[in-house]
């Protein structure tokens, strides 16, 4: 045995099936699609997962019940007081920047929550969006401020809008004026 057996047959790279080439080549004529029919013919579209083939498809034949939370749902980051002692260094801000700074909140969250386990002996300044009452107590305690950021506000929901307003206008200036 030599090197030259060795590697005999053994391509890098599959090369692409030419289909359609004539009858002589094994795929011709057809070009593996077949006689007649919905696939045979050229733009066809295959047949998807959820395609059952004209039967009435399983995801239409179950009962839709229930409902997500996941439209308004909120994700919080959840740090606890002895975390805050060990990272940071008296008399200094804790928000979500800087607890992604210290790499305590990793990952994309919608606000912070702050627990109460673990000591305090460190004069923080938190800002979070929640705090639990041991937390706060906890803070305070070691001569801290709490501050818990304020939740957006709702949206004014007026279906008309300022075509209202324009509609009002237009009448007041179409009115005859009466002095």
């Amino acid at each position: 045995m030599d090197l030259t057996n060795v590697s005999h047959g053994v391509q890098k790279r599959k090369l692409k099936r030419r289909v359609g080439r004539g009858i002589g080549s094994g795929q011709g004529k057809t070009a593996g699609l077949g006689m007649k029919g919905q696939y045979a013919s050229a733009g066809a579209r295959l047949p998807s997962g959820l395609f059952e083939g004209g039967q009435m498809p399983l995801y239409r034949r179950l009962p839709k019940r229930g409902f997500s939370h996941a439209t308004w749902d909120k994700e919080y980051a959840v740090v606890n007081v002895g975390d805050l002692s060990e990272k940071f260094e008296a008399n200094s801000t804790v928000d979500m920047k800087t607890l992604k700074a210290v790499r305590l909140v990793v990952g994309t969250f919608d606000g912070v929550r702050i627990l109460g386990n673990g000591e305090l002996t460190k004069k923080l300044t938190v800002r979070a969006d929640h705090f639990s009452k041991s937390a706060e107590e906890k803070i305070k305690a070691a001569g801290g401020t709490v501050d818990v950021l304020p939740k957006p506000k709702k949206p004014v929901r007026n279906k008309m809008g300022s075509k209202l307003k324009a509609i009002k206008a237009a009448a007041a200036a179409k009115a005859p004026k009466t002095s």
